[in-house]
């Protein structure tokens, strides 16, 4: 039996425990929508506009946030890597930041940018950084030193040696990185979307919960776990695998 068959089972045997517990319960249907009532405003969203608006900027907030944190994660980690002060001082502050939950920034974000897009951005920024200077960093510090005796004997120094020997052998930890910065910006922005407003996955969410429509807010929760799951799987993963195969470590 396939990965994909298994996969489809068992979601398929989730989806009639669902379907038959919906029936049976008590509960009024606005509380506990059948699987009919959940697909039929899901289909409902996609085809009238309303949850495709919201995918796009979604993913426009993250696209932006993500890739300010990757290049800010990759300079702190080359700092960190580099300079042994930095390793004392700001490596110490970063694993420090890391325990501090994206959201707890919300409040912050609030007071210095207002309730909008660059507060939203902010916690998604933020919400990957650390994650991201961690894996750069950890990443450079783990190239072999033969690697770097053999290119400083050859003449390679500054930039040079930067772009040719550290990047290139730190691929396949930065790759890992990435992946696991990315799972955390996509759980930073919907939460800023949730609190915050200008549309967006997460601020469907939130107009679900004050209409009462539970229907509406487990199909947008839908949506936010197919997307994780088709970036992680059928882009990160798969650039991790590649990366592992080609390296040799895989």
């Amino acid at each position: 039996m396939t990965i994909f068959l298994r996969r489809t089972i068992f979601i398929g045997i989730l989806a009639v425990i669902w379907e038959v517990t919906s029936r049976l319960s008590s509960l009024p249907d606005f509380m506990f929508p059948s699987l009919i009532q959940i697909f039929s405003t899901l289909y409902s969203g996609i085809v009238n506009g309303q949850i495709i608006t919201a995918i796009i900027e979604s993913m426009s907030r993250l696209l932006i946030g993500f890739t300010a944190a990757t290049v800010l994660g990759l300079f702190l980690g080359y700092l960190i890597w580099r300079f042994k002060y930095m390793e004392d001082t700001l490596g110490f502050l970063v694993t420090a930041l890391q325990s501090i939950p994206s959201i707890v920034w919300f409040p912050l974000a609030i007071i210095w940018f207002g309730l909008n897009d660059f507060s939203i951005l902010f916690i998604v920024t933020i919400g990957a950084t650390w994650t991201m200077t961690i894996s750069a960093t950890s990443g450079f510090k783990n190239v072999p030193k033969l690697y770097q005796q053999v290119a400083k004997t050859l003449g390679s120094s500054g930039f040079h040696f930067l772009r040719t020997v550290i990047l290139p052998a730190s691929v396949p930890q930065i790759i890992s990185g990435l992946r696991i910065a990315w799972a955390f910006s996509w759980r930073a922005l919907m939460a800023g979307e949730l609190l915050g407003a200008g549309g967006g996955l997460g601020h469907l969410l939130e107009m679900g919960r004050s209409l009462g429509q539970m229907d509406l807010v487990i199909s947008v929760m839908i949506i936010i776990g197919v997307i994780g799951t088709i970036m992680d799987n059928l882009v990160f993963l798969r650039l991790e695998r590649g990366v592992q195969k080609k390296w040799g470590i895989s």
